[in-house]
């Protein structure tokens, strides 16, 4: 039955379906149950389609009632369901376990008073029949929780017959044996007990009335036991006499106490939260066994941990001995169940003439040993789950603990841990007790470099440490260079026995050739983590990648690290692993399937590339194109990036960078350049200057290395645009001075409007207007001839502005909408906002503040929506200036704080410089005549170092004027003081 006290009152009995869940939660107490299994334990096969609403409600209920009676528990939501949290010792089943277990060690201690009087009180715990009311689910749980209590009940009445209690004990086995009928051992304790009791007659009727009752009802005689014992009460045979002195001593089990386990790690470091985990499982109670799966890749430190969590359990919770194996799962010939059996049954005492020859009898006769018995086994290093199935006892009092490289997921009701890589604090306190800690803290900087050459791999941690150890001469630093190179890491990671070449090895010999093949290509990609499907680029099969790439994940030898926008897994190799990969890779892949594997993977970066910049601008616009081979990724890969363009480049944003430069030391030049480009949509918007930068000048190099004058032209154009965004002006020119030569001579009128447009927004800066609307008109001529439609709404828009600065208001906003409307035309979201920002500022040269507000707050709105911080700084500025306009001053101080703040976090030196100039004049108008001066000649110092000498001018015009408007703060101009 079940009845739940707490500290206020008795909880009343639940409802049906309350008290399954209760009981469904109580029976894995401390563990998840998952919220289908509820539901099939309430409904089986038919449930409604409330169901989990109504678990929902029943687990309310509980909980209402547990705070209501006081209960000291509490059920968690824990996906994918519920947790019981309740100490153990507040649950009658699991103390009924601890005092069957404790009376087992008293019986081999001879202690059978104590044995005695243990059982009654754990068979006291009772009060009635298993689970009763729960539901025909849970009736096979019920069976099993009553079979424990007849167990005990027989093994109680066996001490207290050893004990001479048989006139105590008749009236009681009477009972029993009536309602257990069929049980043969209860009934033969009744018979000795009547027999030692002196009622001989009855002792034989007993049986007598059980073998008619086997045969009517089974077609079957008693087991030769029972008939042994009837012919001994016939003869009145002495060994029945409880004074007999041939009589073998009660034991609960007669099987020796193996205990196998191999010596603990005595440096065993850190895993605190791991061994806590593990330990909690196998400590738990003892319902059911409890299996524990360690898994993790080679060198991980799997087995250390085993052995270390297995010596803390073995006395207090599994005092009956500790099985151990090593199943050398990774070696070519990997134990097989019928060995292990074997081991394990001598070691329980089993003679070699009494061993089974079939496995499945040497599985019979283990489990048949174990039963009942508290036993940790320890199986190191199994290959699998068939491996593993024939050696785990049958009886909940054991606990298991399997390591592994693989997860054996398919252990029912196991445990999975996973082991990773230990943590820089643990890597030194590691290698600190191998080297000591002195010789670790004279070279502090020497010591992270260790640990990441490594990448916190134990076995790797422990071979540097004896090496050290064996070499007290030597400075830290002097192996953290032999570890720098790369092609020799692994040949320095080898002492005596311990090699991780030899270890990765193991697990790399093992898999199909198929899966070492997509190991080695693997490792060629140099990237951050992978996206599922770089692996059907690189063997160009989009069915099988997934699969072996999987082989490789439960292998361990490659770790998912989450999921990409299409929530498929990403992936990423332990260094280690990865350079032994690549040593395979170099063995077996031949230069030219290398190389087109990377070629592949490439393509697939500029293919996914090319669709983020056609959504963003509305098609191939403003970009020049090469003719490196693209590889087109699965359709929902594309669905992605088509769906989030902006959100794609900025995530996978190192690995494209990435790409760009492996295809450039690999000489895929025009891969090389043309991603390189294509990329400019994501550096120019998010003033990723340092990745622009870099990924250029390493194309550069490509493109001029195999004499690319197309790509080399692309490439400067490009990197023209960088050097302004960061006003360097000399750098700008000398880029694209020779862009424009190289597309001239080509004859490539695209590029020639590329280069020019870039030209003239540097004569515009620089202060040359008119020079800049010529270049800017013959930019749009070119755009015009080869259909580039943002290409012209682009220098419109410039053309637009130059009309503002000339005042020519009208004429401006007539040409950005005529901008506008091109760009609508092919939605390009992020140039149509750019057209915007220009036609308010048209709008607030003519003094129609509100609608030149209005304006500049949606362009903010979609900046900001689409990340674009260059935009968003421009848009505050413009804000700024309209409510400074509008005499709003507290908003405007805001927008051009913020505005400031931005240019700052971009770079944009000149565009701070700009919004300076106009916080300045706020500034001025609100009194603070000194604040503004300082401000300005701030500014000014910025021009005067970019030598922008016309806006160097513009900052001496506003000075003029402020200290034209303060007097005091002229005075101290002119004295030469200042903020």
């Amino acid at each position: 039955m079940i009845e739940v006290i707490g500290s206020k009152e008795q909880m009343p009995t639940p409802p049906r379906r309350q008290r399954t869940v209760l009981t469904a939660l109580l029976l894995e107490a401390n563990r998840v149950v998952g919220m289908e299994q509820l539901i099939y334990l309430v409904w089986e096969h038919s449930p409604p389609s409330t169901a989990r609403a109504q678990i929902q409600i029943c687990v309310s209920a509980l909980r209402r009632e547990f705070a209501r009676a006081g209960v000291d528990a509490k059920i968690e939501t824990r996906q994918p369901g519920y947790l019981l949290r309740v100490a153990a010792d507040k649950i009658d089943i699991s103390l009924f376990e601890r005092r069957v277990a404790a009376s087992d060690l008293a019986v081999r201690q001879g202690r059978l008073e104590d044995a005695a009087t243990i059982l009654r009180a754990a068979l006291a715990l009772w009060r009635g029949p298993a689970l009763n009311g729960a539901g025909a689910t849970l009736q096979s749980k019920a069976l099993r929780l009553d079979e424990k209590r007849l167990a005990a009940l027989e093994n109680c009445v066996e001490v207290e017959l050893s004990l001479g209690r048989h006139h105590a004990l008749v009236g009681e086995l009477q009972s029993v044996v009536t309602e257990n009928p069929l049980r043969e051992r209860l009934r033969g304790q009744l018979m000795v007990a009547l027999y030692r009791a002196g009622r001989q007659p009855e002792a034989l009727e007993v049986y007598r009335a059980g073998r008619d009752l086997f045969i009517e009802r089974l077609g079957l005689e008693p087991s030769d036991q029972l008939r042994r014992l009837e012919r001994a009460i016939l003869t009145d045979d002495e060994v029945l006499r409880l004074d007999h002195g041939d009589r073998a001593p009660v034991t609960a089990h007669n099987v020796v106490s193996p205990h196998q386990l191999p010596a603990a790690t005595s440096d065993f470091i850190g895993r605190e939260e791991v061994v806590a985990r593990v330990q909690d499982v196998l400590s738990g109670d003892h319902m059911t066994m409890h299996v524990v799966n360690i898994s993790g890749k080679a060198g991980i430190g799997k087995s250390a941990l085993a052995v270390h969590v297995a010596h803390r359990v073995a006395a207090e919770t599994y005092p009956d001995g500790q099985l151990y194996c090593d199943l050398r799962g990774t070696h070519a010939q990997p134990a097989t169940p019928a060995e292990v059996l074997g081991r394990f049954l001598a070691a329980l005492g089993v003679m070699g003439s009494s061993l089974p020859d079939g496995v499945d009898e040497r599985a019979d006769m283990y489990r048949s040993m174990l039963a009942h018995r508290r036993v940790l086994v320890v199986l190191d290093d199994a290959a699998s789950e068939s491996q593993v199935h024939q050696l785990l006892p049958g009886s909940p009092s054991c606990g298991v603990i399997v390591t592994s490289r693989a997860r054996l997921t398919g252990l029912a009701g196991s445990h999975l841990v996973e082991v990773d890589c230990m943590n820089s604090d643990d890597s030194r306190e590691l290698l600190g007790r191998i080297i000591g800690r002195q010789r670790l803290e004279s070279e502090p900087v020497a010591v992270p470099a260790l640990i990441d050459a490594v990448g916190g791999l134990p076995l790797a941690l422990r071979i540097i440490g004896a090496r050290l150890a064996a070499r007290p001469h030597w400075p830290l630093a002097a192996l953290v260079g032999r570890l720098s190179d790369e092609r020799h890491r692994l040949d320095e990671l080898a002492h005596g026995d311990m090699v991780v070449r030899a270890s990765l090895s193991l697990t790399y010999d093992g898999l199909q050739p198929e899966a070492r093949r997509m190991m080695r290509l693997m490792s060629l990609l140099e990237a951050e983590n992978l996206p599922s499907w770089t692996a059907s680029a690189l063997i160009n099969d989009d069915h099988r990648s997934f699969d072996l790439v999987e082989r490789l994940v439960d292998a361990q030898l490659v770790d998912v690290v989450g999921t990409d926008i299409t929530g498929l897994p990403r992936y990423r190799f332990h260094d280690l692993i990865r350079l032994y990969a690549k040593e395979q890779a170099a063995a077996h892949e031949a230069p030219d399937t290398q190389l087109t594997s990377v070629e592949r993977v490439v393509g697939g970066w500029l293919a996914m590339a090319e669709q983020a910049h056609r959504r963003l601008y509305g098609g191939d616009f403003t970009l020049l194109h090469g003719h490196g081979k693209r590889w087109q990724p699965p359709v929902p890969h594309l669905d992605q990036v088509r769906q989030d363009p902006m959100g794609w480049l900025e995530s996978e944003h190192q690995n494209l960078c990435a790409a760009v430069l492996q295809a450039a030391d690999a000489g895929l030049d025009e891969l090389s350049w043309d991603l390189a480009i294509t990329l400019v949509t994501l550096f120019e918007s998010r003033s990723r200057f340092d990745d622009w930068q870099q990924t250029h000048e390493r194309a550069l190099e490509a493109v001029r290395r195999a004499g690319n004058k197309r790509g080399t032209a692309a490439l400067l154009c490009s990197l023209g645009s960088l050097h302004h965004s960061q006003r360097r002006m000399d750098a700008t020119r000398a880029a694209l001075v020779p862009a424009l030569d190289l597309f001239t001579e080509l004859d490539d009128t695209h590029g020639v409007a590329l280069a020019r447009r870039n030209l003239g927004l540097l004569e515009y800066t620089e202060g040359r207007p008119e020079v800049a609307q010529r270049i800017f008109e013959q930019s749009l001529t070119g755009f015009e001839q080869v259909g580039d439609v943002i290409g012209r709404a682009h220098v419109v828009s410039h053309l637009a502005q130059l009309s503002l600065d000339r005042g020519e208001n009208e004429l401006a906003a007539a040409q950005l909408r005529d901008a506008l409307g091109m760009c609508r035309e092919i939605s390009s979201p992020r140039v149509e906002a750019q057209l915007l920002y220009r036609l308010g500022g048209a709008m607030l040269a003519q003094g129609r503040y509100e609608q030149a507000r209005q304006l500049m707050t949606s362009v903010l709105t979609m900046v900001q929506r689409s990340g674009d911080t260059v935009g968003e700084s421009y848009a505050l500025h413009s804000l700024g200036v309209i409510h400074s306009r509008m005499r709003m001053v507290e908003e405007a101080g805001d927008m051009l704080w913020r505005a400031i703040r931005l240019c700052e976090e971009n770079l944009d030196r000149l565009g701070a410089a700009r919004v300076q100039l106009d916080l300045a004049q706020l500034v001025s108008q609100c009194g603070e005549g000194f604040h503004a001066i300082a401000i300005v000649e701030q500014a000014r110092a910025t021009f005067q170092e970019l030598r922008l000498a016309s806006w160097e001018s513009k900052a001496l015009a506003v000075l003029e004027k402020i200290t034209a408007e303060s007097p005091l703060s002229a005075a101290a101009t002119s004295n030469g003081g200042g903020f």
